[in-house]
């Protein structure tokens, strides 16, 4: 299938890896939380002082997706589609290869369009068995993308499903963005129902209303990660970009914007109580973790966090990784949960 972008890959490619060159380095060094919170810190936990558990027997693991993880615990997408990009990725998948987590990559749009930028995405001689996700913008349905296009990015980087981001706000507020997000329904269930992989809808730091969960679901959409606000604020990011006096105060008043991340859990398990759903969006640690998986996820993410880590090397990102499982395992023996079914069920007001 022959496949045709409206912006013409000449043109596009230099701005596309400027951005993303901005957004790690903006991530990593600047100041971009959202001014809101998760909300995950109004919910506590009962305190069991007679757990009758061996902490050392309790379960952290998990099947998401036909795979089973030693814990519940997402790499979230990052970065990729740069050179920076390359060692990073590999560096977060070799740790993921060794905990047993999962991972998503970054956004694949620039590699679909320069396929010679395909290997800044490729990890899976580091990471052969990890539970691992592509990641395209679903918002490239009306800037040219086709099937086939999402599938390439599936197969250059060997992934067991696939991520569409939703990120019309950041789109909104960037002066290059792509800010067509009409009619995009009927191709998103052309894709899902034809890609041949699970489909993973993410928002990038806002999360999702109740009705626009009904209509992924209604399209086919395979899970849901609520990526919803009180982390990184994707607008205040922009705005850390070359931008003008007036379009860095647009993208700044929207600081405080979003659904919390919490708030974002509970609408997707009542608007689809079967939808699995992955959290993230400013978790701080494997407490915020357990408190997802009781209120309804399956996994809880994390990106800033890694990002942050990953120049110092695999151990160090292993150690974090560690931190987080063992924090979480600690938090199940507390609450009398001997697996991930029974931290489902833990009493938390």
């Amino acid at each position: 299938m022959t496949t045709t972008h409206n912006t013409p890959p000449s043109n596009d490619d230099p701005l596309i890896e400027q951005r993303k060159k901005d957004h790690v380095e903006i991530t990593r060094f600047k100041d971009v939380q959202s001014e809101l919170t998760t909300g995950l810190e109004r919910y506590h936990y009962m305190h069991r002082a007679l757990p009758d558990l061996n902490l050392d027997a309790v379960d952290t693991a998990i099947t998401v997706f036909g795979k089973r993880l030693a814990a519940p615990i997402l790499i979230s997408s990052m970065t990729g589609g740069i050179l920076e990009g390359t060692p990073i990725n590999r560096t977060l998948a070799a740790a993921a290869q060794h905990a047993g987590i999962a991972m998503g990559l970054g956004s694949q749009r620039a590699a679909i369009i320069r396929p010679e930028l395909a290997e800044t995405f490729r990890v899976r001689d580091v990471a052969p068995d990890i539970l691992l996700f592509a990641n395209v913008g679903a918002v490239q349905l009306n800037y040219g993308f086709t099937v086939d296009d999402y599938r390439r990015a599936v197969d250059m980087a060997e992934t067991d499903a696939l991520i569409l981001h939703f990120n019309a706000l950041q789109e909104a507020v960037q002066p290059e963005g792509d800010r067509d997000f009409s009619g995009l329904l009927p191709k998103l269930e052309t894709l899902c129902r034809t890609i041949g992989v699970p489909v993973i809808a993410k928002e990038v730091g806002w999360g999702f209303s109740k009705e626009d969960i009904r209509r992924l679901v209604s399209v086919g959409v395979n899970a849901i990660d609520v990526a919803g606000a009180g982390g990184t604020s994707w607008s205040q990011v922009e705005s850390f970009r070359e931008m003008t006096e007036v379009q860095q105060t647009i993208a700044r008043a929207f600081v405080g914007w979003g659904i919390p991340t919490a708030d974002a859990i509970r609408y997707v398990r009542e608007a689809a109580p079967d939808m699995p759903i992955f959290a993230s969006g400013g978790l701080k640690d494997g407490i915020d973790v357990a408190k997802c998986i009781t209120l309804g996820a399956s996994l809880g993410g994390f990106a800033q966090r890694f990002i942050k880590v990953a120049d110092q090397g695999v151990d160090a990102v292993i150690r974090l990784i560690e931190i987080v499982r063992q924090q979480l395992q600690i938090t199940m023996f507390m609450t009398a949960s001997a697996d991930i079914a029974a931290l489902r069920k833990a009493e938390m007001s």
